[in-house]
């Protein structure tokens, strides 16, 4: 949420960057100050009446002591009065503030300087590209038909259990999603990341405080005895750790990591590129998230680009880095990279990984601050990045080292899954 003071000072430079995302914010960002012109009014008045009210009653106490009962009774209806206006302006009060509310967060985080113009995925900007594009024989298969011949993935079973977007993962095919989540871990906590088991529910504060809510509210799954939502990723419950929370500099930067599992409704998702394992509506995942000051969030940024890139360079997968335009950008992120290895049966681009930087939003939602070492309250800057999800690159891992004799498994990760290819055997 964009803080009100920033909006009131800055009203035209709000407006214009929020073009950059395709968001007419000028009728809202007025409407936003009228509100705010109408709380200060109103905070006024009621200021005012409190302080009144208070005289009033001060009167009242040394006109019984001086014997005047005639005149501290016309004082004290004077008080009585004063306190039906007061309730009436707390009232007044209490619905501007929250109408203000429901306003603010409809406006989406400003874009970063750096972020283009555009309308779609299609106007993203590819700032690195790194890998030699696999060239596979004419019988190649795409992931799909490779998880059946192999009988490593059913997605048959997940549809007759669950439905369509569910698979089960069986013999090799789960020990080389447990192999590549342990893999992700371990490299995370060599750069210093705490590991995290965080819970697959959160309450609607959590939601909120991220983001997700009421943005998009209708991707995710809903558990409504309880009033509780299936987590999307892990940085819903991980990054509000810190809701509420007032840290200390020295504590800066906090670097979390987390697996779990995600659930997305993909709400109106069919075809050809949804096939397989390219959208689930459930799937593992390894989160990274970052807290830290705002001098130095975007050096953190460029810092978990590199974690990722080096992660899909170790697993030897071609891929690309994308500076994700306006229009894609989401609701929540200033800054967002896109990651996407190539997948060669399918030959397209598969996006694996997005990295972002959300500066102060999440956190003024939040409330999430750190004092200074001059003991100023602060805002925190908050970050998150996958690293990784393995739908996708399970996908372009099988499609890209398929051979005649079975489907080879990167050096790397010999050692965490106990074999070195998936064969018929």
């Amino acid at each position: 949420m964009l803080q009100l003071h920033f909006i009131r000072d800055n009203k035209d430079y709000v407006i214009e960057r929020l073009s950059i995302k395709n968001f007419d914010a000028a009728e809202l960002v007025e409407e936003i100050i009228r509100l705010d012109n109408d709380r200060r009014s109103t905070q006024k008045n009621l200021d005012d009446n409190l302080a009144m009210s208070n005289q009033l009653s001060k009167e009242i106490g040394s006109l019984f002591k001086e014997g005047k009962r005639e005149q501290a009774e016309e004082v004290r209806k004077k008080s009585t009065q004063l306190k039906s206006v007061v309730k009436d302006l707390e009232q007044a009060l209490q619905q501007i503030e929250k109408s203000l509310n429901e306003k603010l967060i409809e406006l989406p985080n400003l874009p970063h300087s750096s972020v283009k113009a555009g309308k779609s995925d299609t106007d993203n900007e590819t700032v690195y590209e790194e890998g030699e594009i696999p060239v596979l024989e004419e019988n190649a298969l795409p992931h799909w038909e490779l998880a059946s011949k192999y009988d490593i993935i059913d997605f048959d079973l997940g549809s007759k259990v669950t439905g369509a977007g569910f698979p089960f993962y069986k013999g090799k095919g789960a020990r080389l999603q447990r192999a590549l989540i342990n893999f992700f871990l371990d490299e995370a906590l060599k750069q210093g990341y705490i590991e995290y088991q965080p819970p697959l529910l959160i309450n609607e504060e959590s939601g909120f405080g991220t983001g997700q809510l009421p943005d998009k509210e209708g991707q995710m799954y809903f558990v409504g005895e309880d009033n509780l939502y299936l987590i999307p990723t892990a940085e819903v419950p991980i990054t509000n750790i810190y809701r509420n929370v007032i840290l200390k500099e020295d504590d800066l930067p906090i670097k979390n990591v987390a697996y779990s599992n995600c659930f997305r409704r993909e709400a109106g998702s069919y075809g050809k590129d949804v096939r397989g394992l390219n959208r689930l509506h459930q799937f593992d995942k390894v989160e990274i998230v970052q807290i830290s000051t705002p001098e130095k969030s975007y050096e953190v940024l460029e810092e978990m680009k590199a974690h990722v890139a080096e992660l899909l360079r170790k697993l030897e997968l071609p891929f690309r880095i994308l500076r994700l335009c306006g229009g894609d950008v989401s609701f929540a992120s200033a800054l967002t990279y896109d990651f996407e290895v190539y997948s060669a049966a399918q030959k397209r681009w598969l996006e694996v990984s997005s990295v972002s930087n959300f500066e102060n939003f999440q956190s003024n939602r939040m409330k999430l601050r750190y004092k200074s070492k001059e003991g100023k309250s602060i805002l925190a800057h908050t970050l998150n990045g996958s690293a990784l999800a393995l739908p996708r690159i399970v996908a372009a891992m099988l499609e890209n080292n398929q051979t005649p004799e079975g489907i080879m498994i990167p050096e790397l990760l010999k050692n965490y899954t106990g074999f070195n290819k998936i064969d018929a055997s």
